[in-house]
């Protein structure tokens, strides 16, 4: 068999890497609006969840400016925080997490299957990308191990969960959810406190209790509260947020 001299081979490359650039950046944008779709779809079928991951992603992002990430890793904190409960959308769990009452132990095990869920959803797109499927499955995760649904310790949590798992307890304690009652925002930032080095990242606890940080997170939410009396006193059925620019959105 006649070789290829490594001169012809390497204009073969040359020639050819133009063409796999625009392949890849096709299936990129492919991609990029499945996910696009999946965020429609948590819309349609969940508003409530809807809102609570947009709101988890702002704070998300204000944590992940806090601690100096680059474009793409906020993006990526981004894309957990969004997709972080789309588990919860499965038809064995929207029921109890949607009928109002408080959740008991049995429902409580049924809703702890909800990162496994949403791993499993996001799988296909591991491929372009690699933090989403396993950030999504560490966001119940604990620094001290005790989370679930691996038991994953410390700085083996990935990096995006950890500063997702801090978002989405302040969302989740400030606001009234189907299954609880808001409790605001001093207590979701004292029980952010009171989970330093056991529940959260303590560096990442001590970051968001410096004043400027919680500012930022505080004044968000004033404005998204703002929004919805602005919105509610319009008068009729309020319309649920339109899609925002999200940062993956794809770009022709």
């Amino acid at each position: 068999m006649t070789r290829r001299l490594p001169i012809l081979h390497l204009a073969h490359s040359r020639i050819r890497a133009p063409h796999d650039r625009r392949a890849r950046g096709s299936l990129e944008r492919l991609a990029a609006a499945a996910l696009e779709t999946l965020l429609n779809a948590i819309d349609a079928n969940d508003a409530d969840t809807g809102r609570h991951v947009r709101r988890v992603a702002d704070f998300a992002l204000i944590i992940a400016d806090a601690i100096g990430l680059d474009a793409a890793g906020s993006r990526a904190v981004e894309r957990v925080a969004l997709f972080h409960d789309i588990g919860k959308i499965h038809e064995a769990l929207f029921d109890i997490v949607h009928d109002g009452n408080k959740l008991t132990p049995a429902d409580r095990r049924a809703v702890a299957t909800h990162p496994a869920r949403g791993a499993h959803v996001l799988a296909p797109l591991k491929a372009f990308f690699p933090e989403l499927p396993a950030g999504v499955l560490s966001h119940h995760e604990r620094w001290d191990g005790t989370g679930y649904p691996r038991g994953l310790r410390g700085r083996r949590i990935p990096l995006e969960a950890r500063i997702v798992a801090i978002a989405d307890t302040f969302d989740a304690v400030s606001h009234t959810r189907p299954y609880h009652r808001g409790l605001g925002t001093a207590a979701a930032m004292r029980i952010i406190e009171e989970g330093r080095g056991t529940q959260f990242d303590p560096e990442l606890v001590d970051l968001v209790m410096l004043q400027p940080i919680t500012a930022r997170m505080l004044t968000h939410m004033r404005k998204v509260h703002t929004s919805r009396r602005s919105d509610d006193g319009a008068g009729g059925t309020r319309m649920h947020e339109p899609t925002p620019d999200v940062s993956f959105r794809w770009r022709s």
